[in-house]
């Protein structure tokens, strides 16, 4: 690899033995995939997916207090995927006991965040790209991320560059202020090799198409044809949120970090055809084919036919828009059921800064009302927790299904369920 002046002498240690053992990290990372540079990373924030002090990962820890007694801090400071604990979500004293045995280290490791370079104390969530959040990217700015689903809606909705990196890695480069320079960050790496046809005859479940989509393309990029028939060309509040479901759904059941919408995303607009590849694969997805990936879904519940326990809805987290969507149509079903409480459990999570939006609303009240508990935590890490993996609990979010032992169910499917007002 080419190094800048700059970058050779981070690596010969002139700042210091730990920069220089993070730089080589760096550098074999970046090699490994073939990138012969490395380049600056543009935006204003960095981003980490490690959020969780789980008792497992050790050895992060010991890392992090090497890089705090060292001195090292990020040159661009970081938000974090979500806490993993909320007192407010339901849980039995056994589940909350093994929640603090799980996630005994988190206060430690937040310190350790805090003193590396954390944006805010409550700059937790994994769509750290909603403008509450304030760490949105710009066109063409070059990221460290991991989180799949903000890598997938940065590169996608908002044109910005970034690989799926792992955890650390990420950081490290918020450290240095340099990524590798390959893949997603390269023009090339960013040409479609699949064309996907949506000949849905309605508009597709946002989750239920990108699982479709991911399981297909796996970590290749696809381009999508016919669903700017139902979102329209612009990309508002709701069609963002739906590309962010969409997009989450690609990402986690398959590996796909960058798609384009023709006529829609930024990329697609202006370049259209010239994105595809020679020799692109084709991909119908239809009705059918949608009900073909639906039914090809695990359930592994150990009584299949069990009442459901919980709901989470929010994986990734939910928008402001989407919360008022949501605390609106749940009021409208109850209502007509004639009950005021929902049937199931169910909890909405949500970045902490949107919750605050919201809870400035009438509609905070009127959802709490309903009985529903609204959080910031991350769901699957909930469901990490082995004594919450064995309760039956559904979702509509692809991605908390593929993670964990939840079920998957559609928007409306979800809606009867926690009123108490359909059978599965």
């Amino acid at each position: 690899m080419e190094l800048t002046h700059e970058q050779q002498a981070i690596l010969d240690g002139e700042q210091g033995e730990v920069m220089a053992k993070i730089m080589k990290t760096l550098v074999m990372y970046g090699e490994t995939f073939g990138a012969t540079k490395m380049v600056p990373i543009t935006s204003d924030y960095g981003h980490i997916v490690t959020s969780f002090g789980i008792f497992l990962i050790q050895g992060v820890f010991d890392l992090m207090d090497q890089l705090v007694d060292a001195g090292v801090t990020a040159k661009q400071k970081f938000s974090a995927d979500p806490r993993p604990v909320d007192k407010n979500v339901p849980a039995n004293p056994i589940q909350n006991l093994f929640f603090k045995i799980m996630y005994g280290p988190q206060k430690r490791y937040e310190k350790q965040l805090e003193q590396i370079g954390l944006l805010r104390d409550d700059a937790f969530t994994c769509a750290c790209y909603f403008p509450e959040v304030g760490n949105r990217p710009k066109k063409g700015d070059v990221l460290s991320w991991a989180e799949s689903s903000a890598v997938n809606f940065a590169n996608s909705v908002l044109g910005a560059r970034c690989n799926r990196n792992s955890g650390i890695i990420e950081m490290f480069g918020s450290i240095v202020g340099y990524v590798p320079y390959f893949g997603l960050l390269t023009d090339e790496g960013r040409k479609a090799s699949w064309i996907v046809e949506v000949k849905t005859s309605k508009k597709p479940e946002a989750q239920l198409l990108g699982s479709a989509v991911g399981m297909k393309v796996l970590e290749d990029v696809p381009y999508i044809r016919g669903l700017d028939r139902w979102l329209g060309t612009e990309l508002n509040d709701d069609t963002c949120a739906y590309l962010k479901d969409f997009g989450a759904a690609t990402a986690s059941n398959g590996s796909v970090g960058l798609y384009h919408i023709e006529n829609l995303t930024p990329e697609a607009v202006e370049q259209g055809a010239y994105l595809l590849k020679e020799n692109v694969q084709t991909y119908v997805i239809d009705d059918a084919e949608l009900e073909r990936v639906r039914k090809s879904y695990p359930v592994i519940w150990k009584n299949p036919d069990a009442k459901p326990k919980l709901c989470f809805i929010g994986c990734p987290h939910l928008t402001f828009s989407q919360l008022n969507d949501w605390t609106d149509r749940l009021e409208q079903k109850l209502k007509s059921a004639g009950r005021k409480k929902v049937a199931i459990r169910t909890v909405f999570t949500t970045a902490p800064a949107v919750l605050e939006k919201f809870r400035k609303t009438e509609r905070f009240e009127r959802l709490r009302a309903m009985g529903v508990v609204l959080s910031y935590i991350c769901p699957l890490m909930y469901m990490n927790n082995p004594q919450c993996a064995t309760m039956p609990v559904i979702t509509n979010s692809n991605k908390l299904r593929t993670y964990t032992t939840s079920r998957y169910y559609s928007d409306a499917e979800i809606l009867d369920q926690i009123i108490g007002g359909a059978k599965r």
